[in-house]
């Protein structure tokens, strides 16, 4: 199989444009939807000793305390994790009291523990969040560039570093435009397990464009009667396959756990699945178009 992909780069640039632009508009109009975990909240722990009720039941029955933010998760066997902004001490008790009658019998109920994040922690937890994707971006052109370093002809080896990195903004731009989206239209919030996503998605993409470069590299010193544009072509087609079905069964297992899984989980899993498809995107058609790019435009 020899796919003509670098020639045709311009209809990859325009997709990944239209996407990134459509991206931004979206960060722009509606923004990201944040959790208590940024904004601020409570956490309430509860145990059941038999019989825990259903997460779906048990926020509909809190639904006339206008909980906002309400989250319900599983923890353990017989213990739940409700999450959801703050509230007085009053409104504390309400809750306790209704899950409580709920299950029939104030002693099958006990709270474990009741705990508020105020909005100074969530916004130190969103600075945090954003140094490390930043941190891990310096991290990965520096790695990158030491690793090519030998490779200076025709394309300098930072460039290796700068393209991947291009790579890598453009998943996590789309990825967080989609967030933006899905929070505007079905109210999905944004938390620690987002930023969790977005790093594990940096790290599963640089790994791909790494595998590409490094068949670049090869064939840079192997072969000395093709251009650098036919070389880089032939070795996204020797690596294309492997790509592929490298995400293909990450995405089967996320696939799984997305259908099967926990509710709490859920929009995490969903994250991975689509930074996967849009890592191996990058990593095929962005990437290694790039180095090109910039070869015939020095």
């Amino acid at each position: 199989m020899n796919l003509n992909i670098i020639n045709s780069r311009k209809i990859w640039f325009s997709i990944s444009g239209t996407l990134m632009t459509l991206s931004i508009l979206a960060l722009l109009v509606w923004g990201l939807k944040p959790g208590i975990d940024f904004t601020g909240g409570s956490l309430l722990e509860i145990s059941y000793e038999t019989n825990r009720p259903a997460m779906t039941e048990v926020a509909d029955n809190l639904a006339n305390l206008n909980l906002k933010s309400l989250k319900v998760q599983a923890a353990g066997d017989n213990n739940l994790l409700l999450r959801f902004e703050n509230v007085d001490e009053n409104t504390h008790q309400q809750i306790l009291a209704q899950l409580k009658n709920q299950a029939n019998n104030s002693g099958l109920v006990e709270e474990q523990k009741f705990e508020s994040i105020g909005p100074t922690v969530g916004l130190e937890l969103k600075n945090k969040a954003v140094v490390a994707i930043i941190l891990v971006l310096i991290c990965i052109l520096a790695y990158i560039a030491y690793v090519f370093r030998q490779v200076s002809r025709p394309v300098a080896s930072w460039k290796y570093g700068l393209a991947a990195i291009a790579a890598l903004f453009h998943d996590i731009l789309i990825i967080t435009g989609i967030f933006s989206a899905l929070g505007f239209f079905l109210g999905i919030e944004i938390d620690t397990l987002f930023v969790t996503a977005l790093l594990t998605i940096l790290g599963f993409s640089v790994h791909d464009t790494i595998v590409t470069f490094d068949r670049i590299r090869e064939n840079l010193f192997k072969i000395h009667n093709q251009s650098f544009i036919e070389i880089v072509n032939r070795s996204v087609n020797e690596t294309v396959i492997r790509s592929i079905n490298t995400s293909l069964t990450a995405i089967l297992v996320l696939l799984a756990v997305y259908i099967f899984g926990g509710e709490s989980i859920r929009y995490f899993v969903l994250a991975l699945i689509l930074g996967f498809i849009v890592g191996t995107y990058s990593s095929i058609f962005i990437a290694s178009p790039l180095l090109v790019w910039w070869n015939k435009n020095k």
